[in-house]
């Protein structure tokens, strides 16, 4: 049930530290494993996967990569909407002014928009019209715990108490957004057979500081962050015919943070 042998996944966003994890999950078993990103280095690359420089943001980049996919494998059946951005400053100096919800810049919160929902719109537009028509295909939106419960600021503070950063409003509603629109496509191509389910994945550990990593850990039901391996069976889950009667659904893998 598992298995995605003969299945062809495109993950966006793969240049990431969960989306070489995503990668590789799919990858391990049985996907060819498409791997999208704005640009790709060597050691980025997941070994098997087939890389692709695209950008979720421009409907032309990727309806160029949706062609030679085609072209080259004929079909598309699993789609992970992967490709997303947290807000950093160039200047770490000005992150705690900058993060405060009263001076958050109005670029930062559109780069948000653009590519977390509008990108997530395009590629599902343009794979899942594919999707669609062969009436079958299973789209993953990767969507947040802090798009179901309001980031908790006090985990910022560092041991003498200091708040680093604030977390902005633009991930949390960005990735609200992403959960909403995924309930919205499950019900629209639902009688085309294709599944459309969010993944909310919590924290994951990745050499953060260590007060953060204990702040964060203290959280969760586990005590500890996500490691980066953490999501890839509920990945594989939810592309494969594991999860053939669940759509519009979203799937918290969070070591409990939102149960709390």
């Amino acid at each position: 049930m598992f298995s995605l042998e003969g299945k062809v996944a495109l993950v966006t966003g793969a240049a990431g530290l969960l989306g070489r994890n995503h990668c590789a999950a799919l990858l391990e078993n049985g996907a060819v494993v498409i791997a999208c990103d704005l640009s790709f280095k060597e050691e980025q690359i997941v070994k098997g996967t087939i890389p692709y420089e695209m950008d979720v943001t421009h409907v032309e980049s990727i309806k160029h990569v949706f062609k030679d996919v085609l072209d080259k494998y004929e079909t598309i059946d699993v789609l992970v909407n992967n490709a997303a951005v947290n807000e950093m400053f160039e200047d770490p100096k000005q992150a705690l002014e900058l993060s405060k919800f009263e001076n958050f810049p109005i670029e930062l919160w559109q780069k948000s928009l653009d590519v977390n929902l509008t990108g997530t719109f395009l590629c599902s537009q343009i794979f899942g019209t594919h999707m669609a028509g062969k009436r079958s295909g299973s789209i993953i939106n990767i969507a947040s715990t802090y798009g179901i419960v309001g980031p908790d600021q006090s985990i910022y503070l560092d041991q003498a108490g200091f708040q680093n950063f604030y977390k902005s409003a633009a991930y949390p509603a960005t990735k609200s957004g992403v959960i909403g629109f995924t309930k919205f496509l499950a019900s629209y191509w639902g009688a085309q057979q294709v599944r459309v389910n969010a993944l909310s994945p919590g924290g994951v550990e990745n050499q953060q500081e260590s007060w953060f990593v204990k702040n964060y850990a203290s959280k969760t039901c586990l005590k500890r962050m996500a490691n980066p391996s953490d999501y890839k069976g509920a990945l594989v889950f939810l592309a494969s015919d594991a999860s053939t009667y669940m759509t519009g659904a979203n799937l918290v893998v969070d070591g409990g943070w939102t149960a709390i």
